[in-house]
């Protein structure tokens, strides 16, 4: 899993000066920058990527419309994560939030419609454990969700994951080490990449995931061209933390800075 970047380069840096004088292409420069490390976090805490999308394109209109107040003897990137994690905290329930899933009722959906028999196409047991992962971490309330992908998916250090939720320290090795112990006691009860015991299997909830319409066999949401490294992924996710961390460093969708460039057009104005 790929940790948010934090440092700005130069030609980001550029981009903010030329951004504030009124340089349009300037500001989807600074959008397509940042928008990435945004829609990760969007995908996590939202568990679905079409509020993971909208929410990314709402921060970003955020950042561009206040660009004015970013002091330039700061890290652009560091003050857009900041507006980010406040936004997420604070947006409506995305649709999988809806469902209000609880690590009961979560662990008897993965139980029910367990096939005899593990499919055998790798890509889709992939797609299962993608959703799979992230719907877990909807079963966890926002803070205690935050502070795990801040500081156990993202590998962020304590300071830096505090500063970010705007707490102390210590509420946030609290919180982290609650929402880690719940999931490593969820993990170990039902999934069988984190103890073989375990009785879900990712291969064998494919059919079910298909007939929910969670996974669609001739159009997945991240297919794999290696086969091969997918099995031996699989097969490495022993922990937890690895089970979370395995995810790709999704790209936001391609999209999604074409539906702020009316934003931008106004805003340009603004800024003159």
């Amino acid at each position: 899993m790929t940790a948010p970047r934090w440092q700005d380069d130069e030609d980001l840096r550029i981009a903010v000066a030329r951004a504030k004088d009124g340089d349009r292409q300037a500001l989807e420069q600074i959008a397509r920058a940042l928008q990435d490390d945004i829609y990760r976090l969007a995908l996590r805490m939202t568990a679905n990527p079409e509020d993971a999308r909208d929410a990314c394109q709402e921060v970003l209109v955020k950042v561009i419309t206040r660009l004015d107040g970013f002091r330039s003897d700061a890290a652009l990137r560091t003050w857009a994560y900041r507006i980010a994690v406040r936004h997420v905290l604070d947006r409506r329930k995305s649709r999988v939030e809806a469902l209000a899933l609880d690590f009961e009722r979560f662990g008897a959906d993965l139980l029910d419609g367990l096939a005899a028999e593990p499919d055998e196409d790798p890509v889709l047991a992939e797609e299962v454990k993608l959703g799979c992962t992230l719907a877990m971490l909807t079963c966890l309330d926002r803070d205690h969700r935050l502070a795990y992908i801040l500081g156990e998916v993202f590998d962020l250090d304590h300071r830096a994951a505090a500063d970010l939720c705007g707490v102390s320290e210590d509420t946030l090795r609290q919180r982290l080490s609650r929402a880690r112990r719940t999931l490593e006691a969820f993990t170990q009860s039902y999934c069988g990449l984190v103890n073989e015991r375990a009785p879900c299997a990712c291969a064998k909830r494919v059919a079910r995931a298909e007939e929910l319409g969670r996974v669609h066999r001739d159009r997945p949401q991240r297919a794999r061209h290696d086969l091969v490294d997918v099995e031996q992924e699989m097969e490495r996710l022993h922990t937890t933390a690895s089970l979370m961390r395995s995810h790709p460093a999704y790209r936001a969708p391609d999209q999604l800075v074409e539906g702020i460039r009316a934003v931008i057009a106004g805003e340009l104005r603004v800024l003159r």
